[in-house]
Order: structure tokens, then C-alpha cells, then sequence
């Protein structure tokens, strides 16, 4: 089994920046992408951020230019560096990760959410 731990969310003022991580453990044998979204309350979850395992991004467009998302691949752990945080970036931001197990059968995990809340 894969767990994935998200930390860094709180609180923060329009234009400020918060760093998110997503650990991710287990008995891993290969990730192929950790990938961020995030689902603001009535809204459906909505894709942020990915890190391939070649080091490829994608961005969503309403975060393109403030948001990076990086990894160290020797910890399994992916940062989500946002910048220039607006109010409707108010969410639960959720990390995800899918890849091969240490059995070889593939693995989907989802990790708990962190709150991010942007304040006007």
C-alpha cells in the first residue's frame, strides 16, 4: 500500500505564497506521476499541477506563471511552490500519486488534503 502525506496549507494573504509537499511511501517501485488538484467547497475537484517521471510538467491554465510544481526523486516527495495567490485559489488541495508497487500491480493513491485559504 502507497500513502501520500500532504503538508504546507494554511492561511495567507491575496499575493502571497505557500508552499505545498506530498511525501509519498511504501513499497514503491516506480512513480509515474504525482499531480495536484484541488476542489474548492461546491465545486468538483480540478486538476492544478503534474510531475511526470521525465521530469514533464503541466499546469492547469488558471495557474500557469504562479504555480511550480518540482520533485526530489530520491525522497518520492513532489513541492507545489504557488506564488501570487489569489481568493479563488481557496481549496483542499489534494496530491496524487499513480505508479507501480513493489508486487508489480499498478497503485492509484489519493493523500488526505491540505487547506489552502486565500484571503482578500
Amino acid at each position: 500500500q502507497v500513502q501520500l502525506v500532504e503538508s504546507g496549507g494554511g492561511l495567507v494573504q491575496a499575493g502571497g505564497s505557500l508552499r505545498l509537499s506530498c511525501a509519498a511511501s511504501g513499497r514503491i517501485l516506480s512513480i509515474a506521476y504525482i499531480a495536484w488538484f484541488r476542489q474548492a467547497p461546491g465545486k468538483q475537484r480540478e486538476f492544478v499541477a503534474q510531475l511526470t517521471s521525465g521530469d514533464n510538467t503541466n499546469y492547469a491554465d488558471s495557474v500557469k506563471g504562479r504555480f511550480t510544481i518540482a520533485g526530489d526523486n530520491a525522497k518520492n516527495t513532489v513541492h507545489l511552490q504557488m506564488n501570487t495567490l489569489k481568493p479563488e485559489d481557496t481549496a483542499v488541495y489534494y496530491c496524487h500519486a499513480y505508479g507501480t508497487g513493489a508486487n508489480g500491480r499498478y497503485f492509484s493513491s489519493w493523500g488526505q488534503g491540505t487547506q489552502v485559504t486565500v484571503s482578500s
